[in-house]
């Protein structure tokens, strides 16, 4: 099985020359997500450690790019990356900017990796919550895992998560094409799917729109909006969703297709995209759209 597209830091996974450091790093999928532990601290969760946000962190998610990300790191602290971090001195982020460190920190040593967009079902009861981890490929058993490397200790008690993060369960994660086929089935409530008070069929089309560009290298931003997404679940082609959830079930098998159908401007990322989250129109690093 050819996993060449998911070995290579590219776009927004390309650290630059941070990536140097990585080489001090270990080399194995749990000992990298403990050190990313160290450097990141969930801009939702301050509390858990017992700090306050500060100016600088608040502003801190909205980055995109591992080497954005590594470049703060490094300006607030320049010892080494193996060295944690105090939780008032970390990088302030969220579930996507540990996965997507984890997949440059893994592909920098050679280890297939891509992020994943979708829905964790370990954080709140009876509700799919907005999430991102790295699925990484486990040579020894010939198949891909899930790995939430932000699931450290406090939110392992926090969460009361009793199966292991680091091989986390297709039915604890469903990648958003799996909660769309689930939802069009009748077998899952759309409701259910969503974050704070934002869910339904549009919010896990929208998801599935950016797993697909995360299989492209494109691993965007949670409330990046762009393309075919809409708030609107009648504004939703349900057969062209019903095709990107079938792609992106098995990306190994579908690799062509997933690349072919990048080219639709419903799933390219533009060069200017919609923060959602700061109401305001973004301009896109062009290094990160040519993955």
């Amino acid at each position: 099985m050819n996993h060449a597209a998911f070995r290579t830091p590219v776009g927004l996974s390309d650290a630059g020359l941070w990536a140097l450091q990585f080489a001090a790093l270990p080399d194995d999928v749990a000992g990298l997500a403990k050190v990313l532990q160290g450097l990141l601290i969930h801009e939702h969760m301050p509390d858990v450690y017992g700090v306050r946000l500060s100016d600088r962190q608040r502003g801190e998610p909205h980055t995109r790019s591992a080497e954005e990300i590594l470049e703060r790191i490094a300006v607030q602290d320049p010892q080494p990356l193996s060295r944690a971090r105090s939780p008032a001195e970390r990088f302030a982020g969220c579930c996507r900017h540990y996965a997507l460190l984890h997949v440059a920190m893994l592909r920098s040593k050679g280890i297939a990796a891509r992020a994943r967009c979708g829905f964790g079902a370990y954080f709140t009861k009876d509700r799919f919550i907005d999430h991102w981890v790295a699925e990484v490929f486990d040579a020894a058993r010939r198949r891909w895992i899930l790995v939430d490397a932000q699931i450290d200790d406090r939110q392992r008690t926090l969460f009361g998560i009793d199966f292991d993060t680091l091989d986390v369960p297709r039915d604890r994660f469903l990648v958003a094409g799996d909660a769309w086929r689930l939802c069009r089935a009748g077998q899952a409530d759309p409701q259910c799917f969503g974050v704070l008070d934002m869910a339904g069929l549009w919010f896990i089309a929208s998801n599935v729109i950016r797993d697909v560009a995360a299989l492209n290298n494109r691993e965007m931003l949670p409330w990046d909006v762009w393309g075919g997404m809409t708030l609107v679940d009648s504004e939703i082609d349900p057969a062209f969703i019903d095709r990107l959830a079938r792609l992106t079930r098995k990306p190994d098998e579908h690799l062509d297709d997933l690349r072919a159908v990048y080219d639709d401007p419903r799933i390219a990322v533009p060069p200017t995209v919609f923060n959602a989250v700061l109401r305001r129109p973004e301009a896109v690093s062009p290094f990160a759209l040519s993955a």
